[in-house]
């Protein structure tokens, strides 16, 4: 798949997620540099907000947006920034920004989620922009992979989607 980033074309590494696919397991890294397992979160609604860099200001804008919506959601909804950012960095942020409600996990070291969910810029080794929702029962229920990595999410569409889950 193909995604500009400021016009430019880019290309993402790997097979991108579809609705009713089997979510697939990764590995990432926490903000205090443990081991972050998908599989921890089976069970759960899990939202992907996939960003290329938290120090942005549509990255924060996204991050933030469902760090707020991330409180109306409920125990059974689980909201996860993912960037390619260092884990010291999205701490900052996240300390900085008041990100309470949701995580942020990091892919720099070897990119098991962007290569997995077909997010990771070949050229750049980021992540580009979009959300993935993923139900109880472990299937994507939703994806948006954004054409222009500059633009926001629609994030209206990703809220009523995981509204239509809880």
């Amino acid at each position: 798949m193909q995604v500009t980033f400021g016009g430019k074309k880019l290309n993402l590494y790997g097979e991108v997620v579809k609705v009713s696919d089997k979510a697939p397991d990764f590995k990432a890294v926490n903000n205090d540099l443990s081991s972050f397992d998908s599989k921890e979160n089976q069970g759960k609604v899990v939202v992907y907000s996939v960003v290329p860099s938290i120090d942005t200001g549509v990255c924060s804008l996204q991050a933030r947006t469902f760090n707020e919506e991330a409180e109306k959601l409920g125990d059974d909804v689980i909201v996860i920034t993912v960037s390619c950012d260092l884990p010291f960095a999205q701490k900052r942020f996240c300390a900085q920004e008041g990100i309470k409600n949701s995580i942020s996990i990091s892919d720099y070291k070897d990119h098991d989620f962007g290569k997995k969910y077909g997010f990771l810029i070949e050229d750049l080794a980021l992540l580009s922009r979009g959300v993935v929702i993923v139900d109880k029962n472990g299937k994507i229920a939703y994806t948006e992979y954004v054409k222009e990595v500059t633009n926001e999410v629609n994030f209206e569409a990703a809220l009523e989607a995981v509204k239509a889950l809880i």
